[in-house]
């Protein structure tokens, strides 16, 4: 008894994460993972740390189009300040 009610837990918690992406948030993870396809492929650097803070803004964006939910928790993708010693 004390599984099930575990699992069932477990499921409308995943349930719940589901529910919190918004269509804006699909939308602008599409976009910035096209964004960052294009900078892994830009031809200097400066184009593809460029390429990478459009991506990263977009994602803030739509982080705060949810009023804020996602926002705190948006990763830095880019290659260029995430391991800054090379």
């Amino acid at each position: 008894m004390r599984k099930l009610i575990i699992a069932t837990a477990a499921a409308f918690a995943l349930a719940g994460v589901a529910a919190c992406e918004s269509q804006a948030d699909k939308t602008a993870e599409v976009q910035a993972d096209a964004l960052e396809e294009q900078a892994a492929a830009a031809p200097t650097e400066a184009a593809e740390t460029a390429l990478n803070e459009k991506a990263d803004a977009i994602e803030q964006q739509a982080g705060n189009a949810d009023g804020g939910m996602t926002t705190e928790n948006t990763p830095n993708t880019s290659p260029s300040t995430a391991n800054p010693s090379h």
